[in-house]
């Protein structure tokens, strides 16, 4: 009997310590947990939420006509609030780079156009839950006359990027100048019309362009290697939504809310009403 005891302890001792690869596996984000004694989940029940979101297609944007919210996310937070219990929402629409502060004032209490981790956003506010992924794009003039085939090369280049979003933080933290623009419809005019000769962005935004403007002179780098920096800290890890830091219940709500529709198909098919990949666009592959 000691013997099957000590047999068992040593199990657990391996089990729960012993592993040396989980031990040094890195993660994108940190538990956001804190002490959750606030009301904020409560007040969004009994008063509603207010998302704000920027104009940028397939993500999210209002029809001026009809003052309708549509995009990706809009219908994954339509879904998620109905799974809360939450019936009023209102949209409030501002470019990309003012939705942090927005929230922080309590114009708006969640940032529902997806954003993500990075080093200078976990300083002022919190996060959900992973909702889906999508991966970065270098985007060139036709024929890349620059010859830019790493994200390296962006080094001392100027490089477009959106105000406020994870690619102007990630390609100073490269040592390129940013131009900045404050949204990607004032972006990819720029540079198909000379203004700027290399733009940061996102795959899914260059991709719903070139759809629409199929003879536009611009092309995606192809076959760029991301760094583990850039998945795990500097914005290419999951999309998710940013909350208040105090606003603990509504946060845990919405991060449950996401799981669950995540795992029951609910994302998946409205990333594949879009044109996306209903399983690579929910999640990515973590690099060694």
């Amino acid at each position: 009997m000691r013997g099957l005891f000590a047999s068992v302890v040593a199990l657990l001792v391996l089990a729960l310590g012993g592993g040396t690869a989980l031990a040094q596996k890195k993660y994108e984000a940190p538990p956001f947990v804190g002490d959750c004694g606030d009301s904020s989940y409560k007040d969004a029940l009994a008063n509603g939420v207010t998302l704000g979101i920027s104009p940028s297609p397939p993500y999210s944007s209002i029809d001026p006509a009809t003052n309708v919210a549509s995009g990706i996310d809009v219908e994954i937070h339509q879904a998620v609030l109905d799974w809360m219990g939450v019936k009023t929402i209102k949209y409030e629409i501002m470019p990309f780079g003012q939705l942090i502060p927005a929230m922080i004032s309590k114009r708006i209490d969640i940032v529902a156009t997806n954003i993500h981790v990075t080093p200078d956003r976990l300083k002022v506010v919190s996060f959900t839950g992973p909702a889906w992924w999508y991966g970065p794009a270098i985007i060139v003039e036709k024929g890349n006359p620059q010859g830019i085939k790493s994200l390296d090369d962006l080094k001392g280049k100027e490089v477009g990027t959106v105000a406020g979003s994870a690619q102007d933080e990630y390609a100073r933290h490269l040592g390129a100048t940013t131009i900045p623009f404050q949204t990607d419809a004032e972006e990819f005019p720029s540079i198909v019309q000379g203004r700027v000769k290399i733009v940061l962005e996102d795959n899914v935004l260059f991709y719903n362009f070139i759809k629409a403007n199929p003879t536009a002179p611009i092309e995606i780098v192809p076959n760029v290697s991301l760094p583990q920096e850039l998945i795990l800290g500097y914005g290419y890890g999951y999309a998710r939504y940013a909350t208040r830091k105090e606003d603990c219940t509504l946060r845990a709500a919405y991060t449950q809310g996401l799981s669950e529709l995540r795992g029951d198909g609910t994302v998946s098919a409205i990333l594949k009403k879009y044109g996306l990949d209903p399983l690579s666009n929910l999640i990515y592959y973590q690099p060694k």
